[in-house]
């Protein structure tokens, strides 16, 4: 779709989904919203390290975009897209241990929330805080799939406020010259933080931005997990049939505040409660399985307390999951491996032995 011709978001028409993926798409959607809600309870209890960020009211826009890729394509996600990381594989453990900065976190306690990757397996980048800095990034990792002519797509979130700045300026005008295999998925949810979107860029609509870069263009609503889904699906084929670079807007609503300590006092009186009535993507989700699919509130509430189920049961394992260990910050600072043993001494002795075993007796790290 050019981007001159997207005139309105699309709403989903049929897709070419089996009624279990369409009740998949609403199992990653609830569970990231009751983690999230289990993440509120502990940050609380002070039991979460640093700030959290959540995405009330957008988690259709990460799990349907996200759903619309295969296993070996990249996803770059952002502070609002941990429902696309469910969906690449990262488990509820690994967020919270994450989340609580826990030695057997995946980042073993050194970095917070979901700054952590896995390039290996599930093929999901940590991000960079520098909102844009992951577009000229995947520009990068995607030149790289066009070069080594392999088939996959990358996939890169940034929201409004990120789209004036210069890193997805240069990133995206990369992309967009060397036909890159890259999605570029513009998660407007009317702030910049605190600022509202018309007062950090003129543009009436964020995807008319595509035109100025020479590729396509795509608006859908971001709060509509199928229209999500079918908008993002087209731009990843496209991608993967050598056609370039596609910026999707998916227009949404943030509902909470930039992070859980805003207090949004910058949001008009009503504005939240309008969104939270009339589009709650899983109160609108589950309107459409019961009436297209059929779907019962007891299939719906069998999946709700799965859900819950996972989430207490990964809750007790990362409460009790072990600090880090404070010698474990001399491994892997430059080329060594996570794995690489931590070195005690004895006697004036260097041995190496595993970093979550402290023998009895041995001294400190000797640097």
């Amino acid at each position: 779709m050019a981007a001159s011709s997207a005139t309105a978001p699309s709403r989903a028409g049929s897709t070419d989904l089996t009624r279990d993926q369409l009740l998949e798409l609403y199992y990653w959607m609830r569970l990231t919203r009751s983690l999230e809600e289990r993440l509120v309870n502990l940050y609380r209890q002070t039991k979460v390290v640093g700030g959290l960020f959540r995405s009330l009211g957008q988690e259709a826009c990460a799990v349907g975009s996200a759903y619309a890729l295969r296993r070996e394509d990249v996803l770059s996600p952002l502070i609002r897209n941990l429902g696309s990381m469910l969906v690449k594989g990262a488990t509820p453990l690994e967020v919270l241990r994450q989340y609580m900065a826990k030695g057997d976190s995946p980042t073993r306690g050194r970095e917070l929330n979901i700054h952590f990757g896995d390039v290996e397996d599930r093929n999901f980048i940590g991000q960079i805080s520098h909102l844009g800095d992951m577009v000229p990034v995947m520009a990068g990792v995607t030149l790289s799939f066009k070069l080594r002519r392999e088939a996959r797509v990358g996939l890169v979130y940034v929201g409004d406020g990120a789209t004036s700045t210069g890193a997805f300026h240069e990133g995206i005008n990369l992309a967009a010259v060397q036909r890159c295999p890259l999605v570029v998925i513009v998660e407007n949810n009317g702030y910049a933080y605190s600022t509202p979107t018309s007062l950090q860029c003129a543009a009436q609509r964020l995807v008319d931005k595509a035109a100025g870069y020479g590729i396509a263009g795509a608006r859908a609503d971001g709060n509509d997990v199928l229209a999500t889904y079918q908008v993002t699906r087209e731009a990843v084929d496209r991608a993967r049939r050598g056609e370039g670079v596609t910026l999707v807007e998916l227009t949404t609503y943030r509902r909470k505040g930039h992070a859980e300590h805003d207090n949004q006092s910058y949001v008009p009186a009503g504005e939240i409660e309008r969104w939270t009535a009339e589009d709650d993507p899983l109160d609108r989700y589950a309107k459409v399985l019961a009436g297209r699919e059929g779907v019962t509130a007891a299939e719906l509430d069998a999946l709700d307390a799965r859900i819950i189920g996972e989430i207490d049961r990964a809750t007790d394992e990362a409460e009790a999951s072990p600090p880090p260990e404070p010698r474990d910050c001399l491994v892997g600072i430059y080329a060594d491996p996570p794995e690489a043993p931590a070195l005690w001494y004895r006697d004036g002795i260097r041995t190496a032995v595993d970093r979550h075993e402290r023998p009895s007796g041995w001294g400190t790290h000797d640097g």
